[in-house]
């Protein structure tokens, strides 16, 4: 079973579980060689700090392996102990290795646990004293060496077991002249006391349990002993830490003794310490026990003997001779016996217990009350389980139920719930299986319901099936409800696992094993297939049926979950199927009175239900060429339809914001499902109404919770879908009108809207409209869209307006078809299928950026999906429209898009790409170099590429380059991944470019047409930061790595040439930092070609050694002083030490004053002319006439050169 403390945190914790984890089992102990090399080298590394530290790391790693399989370490336990105790009783081993080898020891002890390893420490009587002479060297301050007091204390409770009396080894112990000894028993007493109030308490503990229990130390030390430990409690207080370390210890200690009046005194159940409260418990119970004989009481209910052949006897004489047994028994064992007066106390103090906070403290007291009550007579007995029984009502907490259950399956464990009790103990269980208490924003009862589950799991396997057999059908029905309806995937396990337990021990529920089947402990642990799937196969027995609908109905549909209200209206959806007369004359009375609640959450999940059902009904009808109403009387019709008036009584009371977030959505979800379950509403006013409330949804989207807002926009836009199609169609194919020429004028002019979500809204609206609404007015509701995908300076951050026009054009495309020689307002024809490319194409290249970061990212993806879909339509009805131009450049772009930096957005661009591609019914006209394409990118192969990842996409992607067509859009992609910041996609990225490369360096024409591709990409992005910068780093790598030494040999070449001038007139006038950066280094790579061009690179870099910036001129030296010590071309050898020295030795960022004159001198030592001041011309407009006015700067102030006119 499944036991948990879920708080109100962890209510809210899971609502989708996770499928079942898959894990590597291990088969045996793998590192056994390994391990033993370790011990074997603990002598030669214990005094190297860095060597024992790497032992001691690998050997815990090693036992971290077994955690969850410890038992596969036992074949070897023997012999590891073995080896490392040899180094404790070695007496020439070091205090430090000493120290080592028990260190390794509590590793072992910590992953197998004390109780496996105990048994494996020497327990002969020569073993006592030298564990003993061991303790006196130990400092118990000593933090660092806790681990070997850990040992010892577990050594020595394992020498305690010794047949022999403590004192006949006194005899043999030899003292020095004038030393007095202490005997043994005391030493050891003294350890424990010692030791009681450390951090080893579990070992202590240990100790003093088996030496205080031994027949000898009880007679002679038990009573000082206690003494000590009550005068050490009462004097201790949970308050502080000392005193909680010294409370722990005494708790575990004591066992049995009348010390009931000294534990009541101490308070323990105010602390805040969950362990003092536990153990609190624990002691409580063990000194009740000793008020009571110790034995098992006559009259429990028992079923069957443990004995097997007294089963066997039993079944071949038959049930009826057992039962007549067991009740003589129970007559004539039950004895009257005294109750001793401290009985009363200890069973108060356990329900109380019961009731703690801590889970541990409530099992603890559960598992009392079974024990205690196992003593009582049958009288008492009996009142504790009445006393239990208080534990479940109303006015008690989660806390309480929860402990109230698992003292019920204590009992029912033990026989002590007699079958009489069971009419009053099942209501109370299967009211535990549904407790869900609301709790602020979540709730709390997650426990109570495991513990529910495991009430139901003992009782199957305590009582006959003849004593639960009244009970079968609401147990199961309550089991099964639990499997597939709680929120918590750990009570749907435990409700699994219960109704399993009832089906193989009772045999008399229900289908128990078709059931089981289907609802399996791995199949429960997804809500959405709980929910969805086996309810309904779970419905299809009729003993189910109604329970399960009655359920949802009940207490789902206004659970505070919204997810849960959501899955429980499908659910019901699902299940109408099973019992439709039911759900129209049951079901639907009181969803409607549910519409008319006040609580939020009931009128959700009611209003959510009605759409459900009415659905499912209409489904079923259709089936049989029925309307819905025929499952309908005329109450239920006319209620559906109030709902929406009722809603708009509320939205008078309530925030906007409230309204449009939670109840304009249900409803919308509503009108859908009513509209397309054709209800009888055609020409009444509540259709107005309906139009209304979705306008206005529409029109307010900016209002809604940014969480909530494309929910909200997808039901009004469905639900106006599904309103068109029934509504207001006037003959097939035909629109009223009234409602044509009223709707898309009012939708066109509401795209003009200066609010971006009023955009969204009606641009989506536009994209669901029925096509016989739409024939007549297509070219203007395209122009309308097409306006709002154009770019101007007061909508430029409105990405999602953009996005969702696209999206719109796409659907409506589908929507009206395409034929070719129609008119441009009736169908996608050839005089308008040019305009919809170019305003998809155009869209292709929205990079807009704002605070969310790339939010043309919404745009392109959008255009490439509604490019496929159009692409795809054409294809398969008129191929001929796609013309050879314009499949070029959606091939080009989509491309481009596959090579840029964002892994999603990447792979989605790879995914059309490659659709278009491999389109075959039929194929995609006109698509450039298909014969290579498909060469590049089989059908077999890219379908297992994984294209978010870039050490998979880049070098596929980079094979483009190579074909002429594509090289330019893939390079301006492939410009941006390099110049990227994403540490793998500019790895990857660029090795795959340097991959291609390298395949074309011996091919002067490939390199050319590279170069110049290079340089046209350069061009057509001047000054554009998001393409240059990135380009800039790209050509510094490309420099940096030789990619265009062939065009050194030549001097002035065309490329250099006009690279210079592109990064001369990206820079200029520049502020931006990083930009000038990469320019640096481009321009440092620059230097190795040959001509005149070299004397201009370097003039350039000497300009920049006085640029404004200090920072600037600080990079430039020293990337031109790194280009100094590399290239032998750059400066003449003889004034190379003079250049260096002035680099290395100026400071770049002081005076512009000085650094100029440093700048003027490195101008003569690389042999170009200095730079001159150029005049600056400056126009002043003064008192409405124009003066002129020359200024010109001199090194020794402003001097006028012009005059006035």
């Amino acid at each position: 079973m499944v036991l948990s403390d879920a708080t109100a945190a962890d209510a809210r914790e899971e609502v989708e579980d996770d499928a079942p984890v898959h894990g590597a089992a291990l088969e045996a102990f793998g590192e056994s060689a390994e391990t033993r090399e370790l011990l074997g080298r603990l002598r030669a590394v214990f005094d190297e700090r860095a060597a024992r530290e790497v032992a001691e790391e690998r050997f815990r790693v090693i036992m971290d392996k077994y955690q969850e399989q410890p038992h596969l370490l036992d074949p070897h336990l023997e012999w590891m102990m073995n080896l490392l105790l040899d180094i404790v009783q070695d007496k020439t081993s070091p205090p430090a290795l000493v120290h080592l080898a028990f260190k390794f020891l509590y590793i072992i002890t910590k992953v197998r646990g004390y109780k496996v390893f105990l048994r494996l420490f020497p327990h002969e009587v020569s073993d006592v004293q030298p564990v003993l002479d061991m303790f006196p060297g130990q400092n118990p301050k000593d933090h660092e060496t806790w681990e070997t007091r850990y040992m010892l204390l577990l050594w020595l409770s394992m020498t305690c077991l010794i047949p022999f009396d403590f004192s006949r080894l006194d005899g043999n112990l030899h003292t020095h002249p004038g030393e007095a000894r202490l005997p043994i028993m005391d030493r050891i007493l003294q350890i424990a006391q010692v030791n009681m109030v450390l951090k080893y308490l579990a070992a202590n503990c240990i100790l003093s349990c088996l030496f205080i229990t031994r027949p000898d130390v009880k007679q002679r030390k038990m009573a000082s002993f206690l003494d000590w430990s009550l005068c050490t409690l009462a004097h201790s207080s949970f308050q502080t830490i000392e005193g909680v370390i010294a409370m722990d210890g005494m708790l575990q200690a004591l066992v049995t003794n009348t010390v009931l009046q000294c534990l009541d005194g101490c308070k323990l159940p105010d602390s805040n310490q969950t362990l003092l409260r536990k153990l609190g418990v624990k002691l409580v119970q063990r000194l009740g026990l000793t008020f009571l004989k110790p034995k098992v009481a006559t009259w429990r209910y028992q079923r069957g003997c443990r004995s097997l052949a007294a089963n066997l006897q039993l079944s071949a004489h038959g049930r009826s001779k057992q039962k007549l047994l067991s009740d003589s028994v129970t007559s004539d064992g039950d004895e009257d016996y005294d109750v001793p007066e401290g009985v009363e106390s200890v069973i108060e103090q356990l329900l109380v217990g019961l009731k703690d906070k801590d889970t541990v403290v409530r099992w603890s007291a559960a598992k009392g009350i079974g024990r205690m009550a196992g003593r009582l007579p049958r009288e008492l007995a009996d009142d504790v389980v009445g006393s239990v029984l208080d534990c479940f009502s109303f006015q008690e907490t989660d806390k309480a139920w929860h402990g109230g259950c698992l003292a019920l399956a204590e009992l029912g464990r033990r026989g002590l719930l007699l079958p009489s009790r069971l009419a009053g103990v099942v209501p109370v269980i299967l009211k535990a299986l549904t407790y869900d208490e609301k709790r602020g924003a979540c709730s709390v009862g997650a426990n109570v319901r495991d513990a529910a589950c495991y009430v139901c799991w003992a009782f199957a396997r305590a009582y006959e099936p003849q004593e639960l057999k009244p009970f079968v059908t609401a147990i199961s029905s309550a089991l099964v409800i639990a499997a597939v309806f709680d929120r918590n995937v750990n009570c749907r396990r435990a409700a699994s696992a219960a109704f399993q337990e009832n089906v193989g021990r009772q045999g008399t529920f229900p289908h128990g094993i078709d059931i089981l089947t289907a609802a399996d402990y791995f199949a429960v642990g997804n809500i959405s297939n709980c929910f969805l799937v086996i309810s309904v196969f779970i419905a299809g027995f009729p003993e189910y049926t109604q329970p399960l609908i009655d359920h949802l109905v009940s207490m789902k549909l206004n659970h505070w979950d919204g997810a849960i209200r959501e899955l429980s209206a499908k659910a019901l959806h699902n299940l109408t199927a099973r019992a439709p007369e039911y759900s129209a004359t049951h079901v639907f009375p009181v969803l409607l009175l549910m519409t008319l609640s006040s609580d939020l959450h009931t009128r959700h999940g009611a209003i959510l239900a009605c759409a459900e059902v009415t659905s499912a009904l209409y489904k079923l009808a259709a089936q049989s060429s029925r309307p819905v109403t025929d499952f309908m009387d005329e109450k239920t019709v006319q209620g559906l339809k109030q709902i929406h008036q009722q809603v708009c009584v509320v939205l008078l009371n309530l925030s906007l914001v409230l309204c449009l977030s939670f109840y304009v959505h249900w409803v919308c979800i509503l009108i859908k499902n009513l509209s397309l379950s054709r209800m009888p509403f055609k020409g009444d006013t509540v259709i107005d109404g309906w139009q209304q409330l979705i306008n206005d949804t529409l029109r307010s989207l900016q209002l809604v919770s940014v969480h909530s807002r494309q929910q909200v926009k997808e039901a009004a836009v469905s639900a106006l879908a599904a309103l068109c199609n029934e509504y207001y169609r006037k003959e097939p194919g035909e629109a009223g009108p009234d409602i044509e020429e009223e709707l898309i004028p009012q939708y066109l002019a509401e795209l003009q809207s200066p609010e971006e979500m009023t955009r969204c809204g009606f641009s989506s609206a536009l994209g669901a409209l029925p096509g016989f609404l739409l024939r007549g007015h297509l070219q203007q509701v395209l122009e309308g869209l097409r306006a709002v995908t154009c770019i101007s300076p007061k909508d430029v951050s409105f990405a999602e307006a953009r996005r969702d026009s696209l999206k719109a054009i796409s659907r409506i495309c589908q929507t009206v078809g395409v034929k070719a020689d129609s008119a441009p307002s009736e169908a996608v024809c050839r005089e308008n299928v040019c305009e919809v490319y170019a305003t998809l194409l155009d869209c292709m290249n929205d990079y807009t950026t704002d605070s969310r970061g790339d939010v043309g990212t919404w745009v392109r993806e959008a255009a490439m999906t509604s490019l496929m879909d159009l692409t795809l339509l054409l294809a398969q009805t008129e191929p001929t429209l796609i013309e050879a131009h314009i499949c070029k450049r959606v091939m080009c772009c989509v491309a481009q898009q596959a090579s840029e930096k964002i892994d999603r957005f990447r792979a989605h661009a790879a995914h059309v790409f490659l659709t278009l591609l491999h389109f075959d019914s039929p194929p995609i006209p006109h698509v450039p170099h298909r014969g290579e394409l498909e060469r590049l990118f089989p059908r077999s192969d890219v379908a297992s590429v994984n294209w978010n990842a870039p050490s998979q996409a880049f070098p596929l992607i980079t094979q483009l380059l190579g074909l002429p067509t594509y090289q330019y859009h893939v390079l301006l992609g492939l410009a941006v991944s390099v110049g990227g910041l994403t540490e793998s996609t500019v790895r990857y990225s660029t090795q795959s470019l340097f991959q291609y490369m390298k395949g074309i360096q011996m091919d002067v024409q490939a390199l050319e047409n590279f170069s110049n591709t290079l340089l046209q990409v350069f061009e057509d992005n001047l000054l554009n930061d998001r393409v240059s910068v990135s380009l800039l780093k790209m050509l510094d790598q490309l420099l940096a790595n030789g990619c265009f030494d062939i065009f050194t040999t030549e001097e002035n070449h065309p490329f250099c040439v006009k690279l210079l001038a592109l990064c001369k007139e990206e820079i200029k006038r520049s502020k931006d930092i990083q930009k000038l950066r990469s320019s640096i280094a481009v321009l440092c790579g620059m230097v190795y070609f040959c001509g005149d061009v070299r004397k201009k690179v370097l003039l350039q870099l000497l300009l920049l050694l006085c640029h404004p910036f200090p920072v600037i001129r600080k990079t430039t030296a020293s990337q031109v002083y790194e280009m100094v010590l590399t290239s032998s071309d750059a400066v003449d050898i003889d004034v190379l030490e003079e250049v260096m020295a002035v680099l290395n030795d100026t400071a770049w960022d002081g005076e512009i004053s000085v650094v100029r004159g440093q700048r003027n001198r490195l101008c003569d030592l690389f042999g170009v002319p200095r730079p001159q001041l150029v005049p600056k011309v400056l126009i002043v407009r003064i008192q409405g006439y124009m003066a002129h006015a020359v200024l010109t700067v001199l090194s020794s102030g402003l001097k006028w050169t012009g005059s006035c006119s």
